[in-house]
């Protein structure tokens, strides 16, 4: 069964596909949305997961330090059931606090990444983080 991951931003969706057999998770791409114009990218989103074929949808929840829901974590909410309706299948919320931090860090410290390249791909890599993160918590 294959797995999508999904970080939601007010600006872009990070999206990450798991291996077929659900171990690793691999980016894909970035997607563009635009909170404001209300395009939030979902048939891109439904495209890939069509050609993955894929059962499961993991959406970041950033959630406050406190283990509160903010208005960033209430947006992935939002994006997840709106994604749900349209495409049927399910999703599920995984704790991501800090992984775009982690994967920054990562970036600068293990890739020697420049600033503007690592805005390009922060969002992908974060996807893969909290897909990763998913599917290490879910084994068979």
């Amino acid at each position: 069964m294959r797995i999508m991951g999904l970080d939601v931003g007010s600006k872009t969706v990070g999206v990450a596909v798991s291996d077929p057999l659900g171990w690793t998770a691999q980016g894909l791409e970035i997607v563009r949305i635009d909170e404001a114009t209300e395009k939030f990218g979902f048939e891109r989103v439904a495209e890939l997961a069509a050609q993955y074929e894929v059962e499961l949808f993991v959406v970041g929840l950033p959630k406050n330090m406190n283990n509160t829901i903010g208005p960033r974590a209430e947006a992935s909410q939002r994006y997840g059931a709106a994604l749900e309706k349209l495409t049927g299948l399910p999703i599920f919320y995984q704790d991501e606090r800090l992984t775009t931090v982690q994967a920054e860090k990562m970036l600068i410290n293990e890739g020697n990444v420049s600033r503007q390249k690592r805005k390009k791909v922060i969002d992908k890599l974060a996807a893969v983080m909290i897909l990763q993160n998913y599917l290490d918590g879910h084994q068979q």
